[in-house]
C-alpha cells in the first residue's frame, strides 16, 4: 500500500487539476510528498511582480517554481505574446534576452540586457501544464533626469556673496562616470580658479553635485550648465548684481505673486457683477413697484 500511494503520487500528481491558468499556490520550501493536486508545478508568490530597471542596464525578472518535474519554464512578453525564452534556450533574434536557472533556489530569471523604453511592460513566466500556469511581472524602465534646484528660473545674486548650485540626477543609483559643471560653455574646475570648489555625493538611487563659487563678481554672471555622463544637460541663468534689484529683474516667484494678485482682484470684481449687482436691481425694482 505504501508503494501504491508513492507512485501515484510522484506518477499521477499531474492528473485530475482543474484549476485556471494563473493557479497559484501557498510555497512548499520543503519540497515534501503532499497529496496529489499539491504535487503539481506552483509559483512561490512572494517574488516581486513589479521590477524597476534603469536604462541600458540590465532588468531582471524573476519567477520561483516549486515541484517542476517534468515540466518546462518559459517566458512570454505579454503585448505581443511573443515567446523569449523556453528552459534556458532563446527563442528570439533579440539576443538581449536570455534566461537562467538556479537549482539552489528553484528561480528562473530572465535577463534583459541594455534596457530601452521599449521594454517595459508586462510579461509571463509560464509553465507547460494543462493548462498553463503564468506569472505575470511588470516592467519599468526608467531613465536618469538631471535638475538643477532652483531651476530653470534665473538666480540672483549680490556681489561678493556665494554662488551655491545643485545638480541632482534622480534615477542613478551608480554614480555617473563624470559631472561636468559648464560657465558661459567653459569647464570650471577647482585647478583653474581658487574660488571654486566641487562636491559629490551618491545617494541610494540619486547623484549630487555641488557647485560653489566665493566672492562672486560681475564676470560670474552667465548660464551655468551641468552635463552628467547619464543624463541630458541641464542649464541655469545667474545675474550677479550691485546692490538692490532692479524691478525689471525681479524673480519668478515676485512674478508669480503678482499674477496672483491680478486674479484675486478678478475674482472679486467678478463677484461684485454676480451678487451684488443682481441685488441691486431687485432692490430697484421694488421701490419702483413701491413708488407706483
Amino acid at each position: 500500500m505504501c508503494l501504491f500511494y508513492f507512485l501515484d503520487a510522484s506518477n499521477g500528481g499531474y492528473q485530475g487539476h482543474n484549476g485556471n491558468s494563473n493557479d497559484l499556490v501557498p510555497d512548499n520550501p520543503l519540497n515534501t510528498l503532499v497529496p496529489s493536486r499539491w504535487s503539481e508545478p506552483y509559483f512561490d508568490t512572494t517574488l516581486p511582480r513589479n521590477v524597476t530597471a534603469l536604462s541600458g542596464k540590465s532588468a531582471y525578472l524573476s519567477c520561483r517554481v516549486i515541484n517542476l518535474g517534468n515540466k518546462t519554464v518559459s517566458f512570454v512578453r505579454h503585448r505581443d505574446l511573443h515567446i523569449l525564452t523556453v528552459a534556458t534556450y532563446t527563442y528570439t533574434s533579440d539576443q538581449r534576452f536570455t534566461a537562467t536557472y538556479h537549482r539552489d533556489t528553484n528561480e528562473w530569471t530572465l535577463q534583459i540586457k541594455w534596457a530601452q523604453k521599449r521594454d517595459a511592460g508586462a510579461y509571463e513566466c509560464q509553465i507547460s501544464t494543462q493548462p498553463v500556469k503564468s506569472y505575470s511581472i511588470d516592467l519599468s524602465i526608467v531613465v536618469p533626469t538631471a535638475t538643477i534646484l532652483g531651476g530653470p528660473d534665473d538666480l540672483y545674486v549680490d556681489k561678493g556673496s556665494s554662488i551655491n548650485l545643485t545638480c541632482l540626477i534622480r534615477f542613478s543609483p551608480e554614480p555617473p562616470n563624470y559631472i561636468f559643471w559648464y560657465h558661459q560653455n567653459e569647464v570650471l574646475s577647482e585647478e583653474t580658479r581658487s574660488n571654486i570648489r566641487i562636491h559629490f555625493e551618491q545617494q541610494d538611487n540619486a547623484a549630487i553635485s555641488y557647485l560653489l563659487i566665493r566672492r562672486a563678481d560681475f564676470t560670474d554672471s552667465g548660464t551655468y550648465k551641468c552635463d552628467p555622463a547619464n543624463a541630458e544637460i541641464v542649464s541655469i541663468r545667474v545675474n550677479v548684481l550691485n546692490g538692490e534689484r532692479p524691478e525689471a529683474m525681479q524673480t519668478g516667484s515676485s512674478n508669480l505673486a503678482n499674477k496672483t494678485n491680478r486674479l484675486f482682484i478678478i475674482l472679486i470684481i467678478s463677484y461684485i457683477f454676480e451678487y451684488f449687482i443682481p441685488v441691486f436691481h431687485l432692490y430697484s425694482n421694488i421701490s419702483y413697484e413701491g413708488s407706483r
